[in-house]
């Protein structure tokens, strides 16, 4: 859901990541959000063309289009302090 008024974090669920050999990926209802080690979201690029600071994508339930969260700049963190 969309945060309060003026509210620049907000805590997250604990997820359980269980991984699967040939899982299919959903094509509608989630949305892949970004998740980062710290605030700044700013790192060297890696090898693998993604930001040091970059960790994986995380398929987030949602109702709404994935478009919303994008142009919000929806993204997860590990960490709120350097």
């Amino acid at each position: 859901m969309e945060p309060k008024p003026k509210e620049l974090f907000s805590n997250f669920p604990l997820i359980y990541l269980r991984p699967r050999e040939d899982r299919e990926k959903p094509e509608i209802g989630i949305y892949n959000c970004p998740l980062y080690k710290v605030v700044s979201r700013v790192g060297t690029l890696s090898t693998t063309g993604h930001s040091t600071n970059f960790v994986m994508f995380m398929e987030v339930p949602t109702c709404e289009k994935e478009e919303m969260w994008i142009l919000g700049g929806v993204a997860s963190f590990l960490s709120l302090r350097y």
